[in-house]
């Protein structure tokens, strides 16, 4: 019980004096990232997506 206890307080003094948190900007700036990523991430994948289907459907018109 006590390595419990002493787990517990070790990860709680780590939590609020080790770690380093972000400022509200770099918060906002990170966000803005991962949205703007995931954004163009989404669309490549759209594209080769479109791609793909019409490249098959054509496949599949030769053989009507």
């Amino acid at each position: 019980m006590n390595k419990l206890q002493s787990y517990f307080r070790h990860s709680y003094e780590e939590l609020m004096e080790k770690v380093s948190w972000p400022s509200w900007l770099q918060l906002q700036q990170s966000t803005m990232i991962v949205l703007v990523a995931t954004l163009v991430i989404t669309g490549l994948v759209w594209v080769m997506d479109l791609g793909g289907s019409t490249v098959f459907k054509f496949i599949y018109s030769l053989f009507k």
